[in-house]
């Protein structure tokens, strides 16, 4: 029989048992366990923000692209005079004398070769372009006389035949007036035929010749 007025008596909790102190603070309460677990996050934030201030230190600390690094991605996309590879590095070193010679070694190893960027130039331009157009472009490019003149002599070897090709595609029947005449002899002459090659195609289809 229970008298009134009694009271159960109260039992100590063991620390850590659910609903306890310890308890609260294991899920998220102002106990030690919840301490612990923000200084945990704290600490990685901070490690993690760390990483990052490193790696952006790191990137900012990197060395730019070397000048010989430069010169063989233009020349991996495609040929290049050595003048015109002179002037595309030039605003990249202060050093005149280190340039010529790495220009010098990219010659030597076979990376930079004005035959191979004339022959690039001829095999662009030649179905559309005469000869004179041809030649000032390689002597803009400063690729040297000796090959500029052969091949300049090889071009003449067949403008006539390319000035016929180029003149067909544009207008395919002689001209029937001066003014026609003026104005398709202009239209070859701005492709770089010379004058001798455009009178031998204006005068008509039967008087071609090869020579």
């Amino acid at each position: 029989m229970i008298r009134k007025g009694w009271s159960a008596p109260v039992v100590p909790l063991a620390p850590g048992d659910a609903g306890g102190a310890d308890g609260a603070g294991e899920a998220g309460g102002p106990g030690p366990g919840g301490a612990r677990h923000r200084d945990s996050g704290d600490a990685g934030s901070a490690s993690r923000g760390a990483r990052r201030a490193s790696a952006a230190s790191a990137e900012s600390q990197r060395p730019g692209r070397s000048l010989k690094g430069r010169a063989l991605a233009y020349l991996s996309r495609r040929e290049y005079s050595r003048a015109e590879l002179s002037r595309k590095l030039m605003p990249f070193t202060d050093d005149a004398d280190a340039l010529e010679a790495l220009l010098d070694a990219l010659v030597r190893d076979g990376w930079l070769s004005d035959t191979r960027f004339a022959e690039s130039v001829v095999h662009r331009r030649a179905a559309r372009s005469g000869a004179n157009r041809i030649v000032s472009e390689l002597k803009r490019h400063a690729v040297g006389d000796a090959l500029i003149e052969q091949i300049g002599a090889q071009l003449r070897e067949t403008e006539l035949a390319r000035a016929q090709a180029v003149w067909r595609k544009k207008y395919g029947q002689l001209p029937a007036t001066p003014a026609e005449r003026a104005r398709q002899a202009r239209f070859l002459a701005a492709r770089g035929f010379s004058l001798a090659i455009i009178g031998q195609i204006l005068k008509g289809i039967d008087d071609w010749t090869d020579g």
